[in-house]
């Protein structure tokens, strides 16, 4: 599922890594930098969402950056996304965070926000 939502970001334009030690995906695109957290199939997606967010949280600088943003990414099924989508979308606007979603044949589809 990383795979795929790191070859749709390709497809985008974004330069795509995927070999770091702290989060799924960075990718940079126009002096603009991504971190992406990506999680596949669980037998808990509202515990393995809310732990991705705490995640990308601690990622995030301790000053104000335009430049940085955050995406949080779910298998396309039912469980995953509702579990996304109930973050208050309030919150994921202050945080800067997007939602996507990859489904089976690894097509994506933004669930909220824009990396």
């Amino acid at each position: 599922m990383a795979r795929d939502f790191a070859g749709w970001l390709s497809s985008q334009g974004w330069t795509v890594r995927t070999d770091t030690e702290f989060v799924d995906i960075v990718a940079e695109k126009d002096g603009r930098r991504l971190y992406a957290e990506v999680k596949g199939a669980t037998t808990a997606p509202g515990l393995d969402v809310d732990t991705a967010i705490g995640q990308l949280v601690r990622r995030m600088p301790s000053e104000a950056d335009q430049s940085v943003s955050f995406a949080l990414v779910v298998r396309d099924e039912p469980g995953s996304v509702e579990a996304a989508v109930r973050a208050p979308q309030r919150i994921l606007d202050l945080l800067g965070m997007a939602l996507y979603a990859v489904d089976e044949d690894g097509g994506v589809r933004q669930l909220f926000g824009r990396a």
